[in-house]
Parts: structure tokens; sequence; C-alpha cells
């Protein structure tokens, strides 16, 4: 959730330089059609059909999350030495919380701030709980702050399974855990399609509330991304033979991404009206499949022969470093555009598009320039024991 760095050595030889431009592509391509998954209410019409998909934009970052946090945990471990914990957690924590915890300081003190006039209770913030005990039928500020509560859990769980594991090493017992997490997914999302979906469905029909709830929002049933950025960051770091067998098919890691993720396309297409049919299989292994589609999709990006990997986008590089901030800020200063310029944002337009996008980047750069890059500037000097550059930039580019 910062820019995007090198691999190590190991697979630096797949992609010359020091900067992986096909991640930048990628982080950008994520944010991007968030925010207009988001906005698309106010947006221009022809960004429709980005608007319905874009959600599927979180998943993105949880992957990349789980193959750039996985990668740093595991690697000192490949060098024969051990994981710090108070380092990771450090790094964790400047880079995360100081912008974090401005935004939610403005959501509770300055009212006009707040996209919309409910909004859970501060502790859920706070506690990064919110993703478990949102009332989103009245609380929709802020909301889309779940993803972060699920980022936080994954940071704070993950390194002690590492530390757990690496004890006494075993690929049986690391392809076991990532398979039973998987499962519990598919369980929980199946219990909550019989008992709670269905008799929905039998009655009102509606069922974006209980889907949202309890099947989109919590930790336990939207792991699948980052377990297969995990996957492939253990693959990387002990298998390296095989990561470079893998990434050396760039194109077909793209053509496969982009097939799967077609196809949770469609299997996502009625999972707020209907718990039958194709809808059920996509509440059950959807969001499996979505994330193995990213996974060959951030392969294609890290490849020296795939398309996402070879070409530098304009714009991207500037986009990623941005992310975080324009994930914290976007709604809401869209909302300020609408209440204070009411006359600019009346239509749906090329005018009105122009100005959001403007004032999202203001915010973002705002936030970036005056909270983000000042803490992790201090982080840097404060802390000898800090990773090398590349190594810093991977880590704090890991951030929704």
């Amino acid at each position: 959730m910062g820019s995007l760095a090198s691999l190590d050595n190991s697979s630096r030889s797949l992609y010359p330089g020091a900067r992986l431009h096909g991640l930048d592509t990628l982080r950008a391509m994520a944010i991007l059609v968030v925010m207009v998954f988001h906005l698309q209410m106010y947006l221009p019409q022809f960004l429709g059909p980005v608007g319905k998909v874009g959600w599927m934009g979180v998943d993105i970052f949880f992957v990349l999350s789980g193959f750039l946090i996985g990668a740093q945990l595991l690697k000192p471990y490949a060098r024969g030495e051990k994981l710090s914990l108070t380092a990771f957690y450090r790094r964790r924590t400047f880079r995360i919380l100081p912008a974090y915890l401005v935004v939610v300081l403005l959501y509770f003190t300055v009212p006009a701030w707040r996209e919309s006039p409910g909004i859970s209770p501060p502790w859920m913030f706070l506690t990064f709980t919110q993703n478990f005990f949102i009332d989103y039928s009245v609380h929709q500020a802020f909301s889309f702050a779940w993803s972060l509560c699920v980022e936080e859990h994954f940071y704070l769980v993950l390194p002690l399974l590492v530390l757990l594991l690496m004890k006494r090493p075993s690929i049986g017992k690391t392809v076991t855990l990532v398979a039973i997490v998987a499962a519990a997914g598919m369980v929980v999302r199946t219990y909550v399609l019989f008992h709670v979906l269905r008799p929905m469905a039998q009655t009102d029909g509606n069922l974006w509330l209980p889907y949202l709830e309890q099947i989109y929002y919590p930790t336990y049933t939207r792991l699948d991304g980052l377990l297969v950025g995990v996957s492939l960051a253990l693959i990387k770091t002990f298998r390296p033979r095989w990561w470079t067998a893998l990434a050396a098919r760039g194109h077909a890691a793209l053509l496969g991404g982009v097939m799967l993720v077609g196809i949770a396309i469609w299997l996502f297409q009625d999972r707020f009206t209907s718990a039958a049919g194709v809808s059920a299989w996509g509440t059950v292994i959807g969001f499996p499949v979505l994330s193995a589609g990213f996974g060959l999709l951030l392969l294609s990006s890290v490849s020296h022969n795939g398309l996402p990997g070879r070409f530098r986008v304009p714009g991207a590089e500037l986009v990623a470093t941005l992310a975080f901030g324009l994930y914290l800020t976007h709604k809401e200063a869209v909302h300020l555009d609408r209440l204070l310029l009411p006359a600019l944002t009346a239509e749906r337009g090329f005018v009105s598009l122009c100005l959001y996008a403007t004032t999202c980047f203001v915010a973002a750069t705002m936030l970036y320039v005056c909270v983000e890059r000042p803490w992790m500037r201090l982080r840097d000097r404060l802390w000898v024991d800090k990773p090398a550059l590349s190594d810093r930039k991977l880590l704090d580019s890991a951030a929704v």
C-alpha cells in the first residue's frame, strides 16, 4: 500500500534495472479503477463498464501486498538470516499510520469532510475492526477503510506465521496451511450463501447489505488475494528455478490472467440480486479465481517478456507513488467539489471529470508531501537497522 522496486538478486536477471515498471502499471491501474468504482455515479457514462468492475482493483492490491510483503519477510531466510519483527512492525507503522490517522482525524473533526453523514465509531477505525462490525446501512462514510483493516490484520499475523513455520521449514506444512486458509474462506462463504443470502433472496431479493457485511468486508473471507501473492513470494524466494521458468512465460501469464479475470467478472455479475446458479458459484469460488487471475497478471508484470513489464506507461510511476493517498482521500475530495462548486459538478461531463481528477491528485499529493514522505524519512533517519534502499522501496510500496 512508495514506489515499486526491483526483485532481489536471484531474480534480477529477469528484469534489468532498478525498477519494475510493470508493477507501477498494475498498482496505478488498481487505484484508478477503484476510484472510478467509488465515484461512478458522478462520472461520465462512458466510464460505466469500468465502474461496474472497479471494485476488483482492491483485489489487485491484495495480491501485490501478499507478494511484496511476503518476499520481504522471507528474504532474510534465503540469506541465512533471521526476521526482525521489531523492524518490520516499525516500518509498517511509520508507513501506514500517520497518513491514515490524519484522515481519520479529519473525518471526526471536520464534518464537511465526510462523503456521507453516518460514520462508524472512532474505536473501530483505531482498532482496525471496522470491517467486522460496520453497519453499512447507516455508517457509509469512510466505509472503504475495510480494506485497510484486512491489510493490517495481514501485516500483524503473517510475520508471526513466518517465524513459526521457519523454525522447522517444510514445503508440506506451508502448502497445507495455504490450502486450509483458502478452503476456510470458501466454507464460510458457502455457509453465508445457504443460511443468509438464499433466505433473503426468497423474500425481498436485495442481497447487497448482507453480502457486503458478511462476505465482502470480513478478513476471513477476503484472504485469497493475499494468499496468491504470498505463494508467488514463496516460489520466488525458495524455488528460484521455478520462478525463472514462470517469469519467462510473461505472454502466457498475461493471457491466462485476462481469461481468469474475465471468468470472475462473469461469476460475479449478479452477486447482489441472486444466490443461485452462476452467482452462487461466484460467492464460493469467485474470489480465488479472481485472485489467481491477478496473480498471473503480476507474474506477467515482473517478466522480461510480458507486455506489462516491457513497456513503461507514462504517469504510472506517479500514480503508483500517490496510490495510498488517492485511496484515502478520493471520495472526500470529490464530495468537497460537489459541495463547494455545484455549478461545475452539476453535469456528469468532461469538465467535472477534470475537476475531480485535479482535486483528487492535489489532495493525495498534499498527504504524501506533508505526511507520508516526512514520516518515512524520519523512520529512515532514526534506525540504522533499516533495509537497503531497494528493499525499503519494495516494502513501502505494499500499502493499499
